[in-house]
């Protein structure tokens, strides 16, 4: 699975229902957020955390995650804070295959604008893939 769709699975799928929902990240996941307006949810569909087939909250997710976390993270504006939360590789290769992933046109030597890039991207593809985002984190 990709970087991408790997962060993408753990905030939106976090109890690991379904691997191809997450691996498409690269593209909105609309043909999975359509079936789910039917009667009944399929059976290995969880049943916590706003699965009823809206979307999922994203920034209580991540809270979730860091009141669980020993560390002091600060996900909201740091994509390296985001990815040790999710308990990803945030070393300046891992941000760089990223922003490969994401096709970044900027010097991926120059960390500092990758990063706030890359952090609006994933925010951006959170979205895309049927996540809740609050306003302050989008563009």
């Amino acid at each position: 699975m990709s970087l991408l769709g790997s962060i993408v699975s753990k905030i939106l799928h976090p109890f690991g229902t379904s691997e191809a929902q997450a691996a498409p990240a690269d593209k909105p996941a609309s043909t999975e957020a359509q079936p789910t307006s039917g009667g009944s949810a399929p059976a290995s569909t969880p049943t916590s955390g706003g699965t009823s087939g809206g979307p999922v909250d994203v920034e209580a997710v991540l809270n979730d995650m860091a009141a669980k976390n020993g560390q002091k993270l600060n996900w909201r504006t740091s994509i390296v804070d985001l990815m040790k939360l999710l308990d990803l590789d945030s070393s300046l290769h891992a941000r760089q295959q990223l922003a490969d992933e994401l096709h970044y046109s900027g010097d991926k030597n120059d960390s500092a604008s990758m990063n706030v890039w890359l952090h609006k991207q994933v925010i951006k593809k959170l979205e895309e893939n049927g996540g809740k985002v609050p306003a302050d984190l989008k563009d």
